[in-house]
């Protein structure tokens, strides 16, 4: 393949990242005649089609990883500006990562108040489950994601942080009123709080006491956060699988119980970033690789120094 001219590769970018031609040509200073042909020349040279021309316009996988390459290209130039003293100008460092809403809710943001401010780092978040994250980094839209995925995505680094554990948690007076019988078979008919469609927590819980045959319960409950997720399981709408940091100071206080001791759900948590010799991404890795060793347990399983547990 030709060189890829950078003129049309920041062009391309400009559209995914505004949505629209016209708009990419406001921000370039241009007609959107030219960023028209800037991008049909790269699709040429490319020989793929590298965009949708839907509203917004969506990049196609050849071009999310174009897509990828301009954000790196831009990072990169960044960087050097920054080592030659010419970045005074640009303001504070932008660092877009994905991350998880359990995470986001229980040790993520610790590990963001370890991150040095010299120079300033900005911290844009995108909240997405674990299982989808490694899909904002192909896009190209995050540099670099908490997930549940140990594949790394193309161009990308991965590393283990740790294991996350929930509890299958319900009241007691749930649990008095629906789990009267065998646990396993209960559950599948019980009321049960989801984050959303695409959570599938519950249903590999209910799996694995009934060896696959069944998952969660018909009626679903649905709370998209990770606070009113444990809310609404206090609230006895349902049972769920509460984080183990959420979880242990309600079950200590009695609102809780703890439907399967000694069976929790344990979540690999992974690290992946952009094959980049980024210094502000380096530093956030560095932090969040830190606080995950503190916060989450060990591929053994076993209790990491200062979790706090039932005892």
């Amino acid at each position: 393949m030709e060189e890829l001219p950078l003129d049309q590769v920041r062009t391309l970018l400009a559209v995914v990242d505004e949505g629209t031609f016209d708009a990419a040509a406001v921000v370039l200073h241009v007609t959107p005649s030219a960023v028209s042909q800037r991008v049909k020349a790269l699709e040429q040279r490319t020989g793929r089609v590298l965009l949708m021309r839907t509203k917004p316009v969506r990049a196609t996988e050849s071009g999310e990883v174009v897509v990828r390459f301009a954000r790196q290209l831009a990072r990169l130039e960044r960087d050097a500006r920054v080592e030659l003293g010419l970045a005074a100008e640009q303001g504070p460092e932008r660092v877009p990562v994905a991350v998880n809403a359990d995470s986001l809710a229980t040790w993520f943001l610790t590990a963001l108040t370890r991150v040095p401010q010299e120079p300033p780092v900005c911290f844009e978040l995108h909240r997405e489950d674990e299982a989808h994250t490694t899909a904002l980094l192909r896009e190209g839209q995050v540099m670099a994601a908490v997930t549940s995925s140990p594949h790394p995505v193309a161009g990308c680094t991965v590393r283990l942080l740790g294991l996350a554990r929930y509890l299958a948690v319900a009241t007691p007076e749930f649990a008095a009123r629906h789990l009267t019988g065998s646990l396993a078979e209960d559950l599948t008919e019980a009321p049960t709080v989801v984050f959303d469609r695409r959570d599938e927590l519950q249903d590999a819980f209910v799996r694995s006491l009934t060896r696959g045959r069944s998952g969660a319960g018909r009626i679903r409950h649905m709370v998209p956060a990770s606070d009113g997720f444990r809310d609404a399981v206090v609230a006895g709408l349902g049972w769920g699988l509460v984080p183990e940091p959420q979880a242990v100071p309600l079950l200590r206080a009695g609102r809780l119980v703890e439907l399967a001791p000694g069976r929790p759900l344990d979540v690999p948590l992974y690290w992946q970033q952009w094959k980049l010799d980024s210094p502000a991404l380096s530093s956030v890795a560095e932090a969040v690789a830190a606080v995950a060793a503190e916060a989450l347990l060990p591929r053994d399983g076993r209790a990491a120094p200062g979790l706090p547990g039932l005892a």
